[in-house]
């Protein structure tokens, strides 16, 4: 069983002591990323619940090397040590609760007059035993576990009404959380830890705090709220942590009531909830973020800001390296962007599978399309893109433009992608985008066809119809096997078959292909509603509502009528290369039918809610997922079940139960290239895997004819490749620089690689080069060693 397309943007990733690594939480798994690559470069798998925190610590005082350890935390109610250089499991502490966040800051303890350095993880965690649906049951606490020992230590810090975020500072002295409109903080002796030592303090505001950022050096915190508003108070905790007198109530500006703080300020830019706050490591500057797709960058001492724009969707963390020349920023499309600091250029992206899309029109599903002989899932992104993504290698392979926009996170939804249509083997592609009216104005429709690249997943544009089918919608576009012809069924009453001409003419007078319409047939003026061809093309199939009707497609002529069905067709396929059809309707009257081309009857159905169903294009069997009644679940988290069928027989072969079918597709696709021989043997050479891909975009691909999962090796579908030697030099600053190759035609004297590199490594055009000043002490800079910055 291969499973893949986990969020990458469940909980902040962390970077390794020297910057070169970056750890993603994903799924069950840790994920660790090269920095200079963006490549995955291990997993570290051992959590059974969703990892919800990684924290990477300064290696045993017995080990003398780079710190490669790192904790993790996840809803298993496991806290686990990793070597994760190695990607092997150091040991396990069992805390028994969900945990939803976790800091370990860098705490010292006397042990027999000797310090001792002390892992304490302080953590967020669900109090299961309490009802969910109370909504006055404090379920979140903050508890503190000895992770030497395995156990906790002290009593509880805090009770709320859900798990929330736990911040730490810098130096690991001062914690917090925003829990309403409330800062929790509380001051943890770094040396000489006890338990009853720690103290707390509450700061207030009038709206529901999201966020908060402690500065590195001085005794400033930064609290956003949910209407986008940053608060920074200045020397919080003075009477209660330190003792002193703090600032009389004449001088206490914008500070609330009894708060123990000096002075309070609020800065505001953002529309909506802030995400992150962030303070730069000379905690001059203040990164701020949220639904804008912006980085904000606040200078604290004079209020200015400047911009970090066009990240393309809304952020949610953001985190600095100890290197302090590379940063992370994650945001809602399943992205992480590295940053190079302090000019935020992107210099590689991690993508995950895209999220799905929220849509306020519930009848309209967010529905995958896949390229089966390729691996490839193709699916419709927020911003007008069609991502493919490798469902063996888990990792994005590119992205198509259909259609032009710049983010903006107050914009209505005036366009969506209703329909992608992949031909087999993935040659063609076909989409369909819909530009909604204003006012019952303005609406357009637009079909485009797209020839495939020079590489999987790219496609580039060869034909753009307006308006195809009038001002009617499509409700199915189909390709023909073997040959350049696709079909395209409307809700107008008629369906049109396309084919590709090269007898086009550019605006230049050259001969181009393109796609045109050959013909255009019609029943009875009902609505088409779905369409499909045979598995050797010879016969179209096209769904007048609930009637089936077969049609030769060469000269358009109708060869056949069969029997209706209980409601409107929505889905219709052949099941492999048998004269089996079968067809889908998902209306309020519910049927999965197989019916018998040749003899134009009814083989067998069924009275099923079915959300999607493909068939196998070489065996006489289909798969249909069905959904199951959730009471008291919202549709997103409805479960559902997988059948396998045989066209022949109305018996189940299989079945499998499944999660978050809502907004499901499934799908057979073939066998990796990468399958071990042993496997490939007990399948067959036509055998194929099927997917299924939830209504979150995580998918699972796993033999349905085979009980035995494990048969899939997982590791050797990973596109893991090892990480690349540190740049040094020139390189490490500006970039390798291009491999020029001489004209033939021009003789020169070839070029002898000199034994003193140094003295042409400068060498360049003026123009090009950057200034001599500039240069140099960038390139010295790059040659000094690099260390981790000591908290002590």
């Amino acid at each position: 069983m291969i499973t893949g397309g986990q969020s990458y943007v469940s909980a902040p990733p962390a970077f390794s002591a020297d910057g070169r690594l970056l750890l993603v939480c994903s799924g069950r798994s840790v994920s660790v990323f090269s920095t200079s690559t963006g490549m995955l470069v291990s997993e570290l798998e051992g959590h059974e619940g969703d990892v919800t925190a990684v924290v990477v610590v300064p290696p045993p005082a017995s080990v003398a090397k780079l710190a490669t350890y790192c904790w993790t935390a996840g809803l298993d109610g496991a806290l686990i040590y990793w070597d994760f250089a190695a990607a092997e499991l150091v040991r396990k502490v069992h805390v028994g609760l969900p945990v939803h966040s976790m800091v370990i800051p860098n705490i010292t303890r006397t042990v027999k007059s000797t310090e001792v350095h002390t892992p304490l993880a302080f953590v967020s965690v669900e109090d299961t035993s309490k009802a969910a649906d109370n909504k006055k049951a404090l379920r979140g606490q903050v508890r503190i576990y000895d992770l030497t020992k395995g156990r906790q230590v002290g009593c509880l810090l805090a009770k709320t009404r859900k798990p929330e975020k736990i911040v730490a500072s810098v130096s690991g002295e001062f914690l917090g959380i925003a829990n309403k409109r409330q800062l929790y903080i509380w001051s943890v002796p770094t040396e000489g830890f006890k338990p009853e030592k720690i103290r707390k303090i509450k700061l207030s505001h009038t709206k529901n705090l999201t966020t908060l950022a402690f500065h590195p050096s001085e005794r400033i915190v930064a609290g956003g709220d949910s209407t986008g508003r940053i608060l920074v108070w200045r020397a919080f905790g003075k009477a209660k942590f330190s003792g002193t007198a703090g600032a009389a109530d004449d001088d206490r500006d914008g500070v609330r009531g009894q708060d123990d703080a000096d002075t309070c300020t609020t800065l505001h830019w953002h529309s909506s909830e802030v995400k992150f706050l962030k303070f730069a490591s000379d905690g001059a500057y203040l990164f701020s973020g949220g639904m804008e797709g912006v980085i904000v960058v606040w200078h604290l001492d004079s209020g200015k800001r400047r911009y970090k724009p066009r990240l393309g969707s809304p952020l949610m963390f953001f985190v600095d390296s100890p290197d302090s020349s590379i940063s992370c920023v994650s945001c809602t499309s399943n992205q992480v962007h590295l940053l190079k600091m302090p000019n935020m250029e992107v210099l590689k992206t991690i993508s995950g599978i895209k999220l799905p899309i929220a849509s306020p029109d519930l009848s309209r599903r967010d529905v995958c399309e896949f390229d089966c002989t390729n691996g490839l899932v193709a699916i419709p992104t927020e911003d007008y893109c069609i991502q493919f993504y490798s469902l063996f290698e888990n990792t994005e392979v590119s992205e198509v433009q259909v259609c032009e926009r710049n983010f903006q996170p107050v914009d209505d939804i005036t366009m969506s992608i209703s329909l992608v249509s992949l031909s087999i083997g993935g040659d063609f592609m076909c989409t369909v985008d819909v530009k909604l009216p204003e006012e019952e104005l303005g609406g357009l429709i637009t079909l485009k066809f797209w020839n495939h690249g020079s590489r999987a997943g790219q496609f580039h544009l060869s034909t753009i119809i307006y308006e195809p089918h009038s001002d009617a919608g499509i409700s199915a576009v189909a390709f023909r096997p073997g040959k350049n012809m696709a079909v395209s069924s409307s809700f107008g009453g008629n369906f049109k078959v396309w084919v590709q001409s090269s007898s086009l003419q550019s605006s230049e007078g050259k001969s181009q292909s393109g796609w045109r319409c050959q013909s255009v047939g019609s029943y009875k003026k009902k609505p088409m509603t779905a369409a499909a061809f045979s598995g050797d093309g010879s016969v179209l199939a096209v769904a007048a509502e609930s009637v089936i009707t077969l049609w030769d497609p060469d000269n358009n002529a109708l060869v056949g009528v069969i029997a209706e069905a209980l409601s409107p067709i929505t889905k219709l396929s052949f099941i492999g290369t048998s004269t089996y059809l079968m067809s889908l309707s998902q209306s309020s009257k519910p049927q999965v039918a197989v019916w018998n081309a040749s003899n134009l009857s009814m083989q067998w159905s069924y009275t099923l809610s079915a959300e999607a169903a493909c068939c196998s294009s070489s065996k006489s069997e289909f798969a249909v997922l069905s959904l199951l009644s959730c009471p008291g679940g919202t549709p997103a988290e409805q479960d559902g079940v997988i059948l396998l069928f045989d066209a022949e027989n109305s018996s189940p072969v299989s079945s499998f139960s499944v999660k978050k079918a809502k907004g499901g597709s499934i799908a057979f696709v073939k066998d990796d290239s990468s399958m071990d021989a042993d496997t490939n043997a007990t399948r067959g050479e036509e055998a194929s895997l099927l997917v299924y891909v939830n209504g979150s975009h995580e998918y699972v691909i796993f033999d349905p004819r085979n009980n035995e999962v494990s048969q899939i090796s997982k590791h050797t579908q990973k596109n893991i490749q090892a990480d690349e030697p540190a740049r040094i030099g020139y390189a490490s600053i500006y970039g390798e620089l291009p491999k020029l190759e001489p004209k033939k035609e021009v003789s020169d004297i070839p070029f002898i690689p000199s034994e003193r590199p140094w003295e042409t490594i400068f060498t360049g055009s003026s123009h090009v080069l950057p200034p001599l000043t500039k240069l140099c002490s960038a390139f010295l800079a790059s040659l000094l060693e690099k260390r981790p910055v000591s908290n002590e």
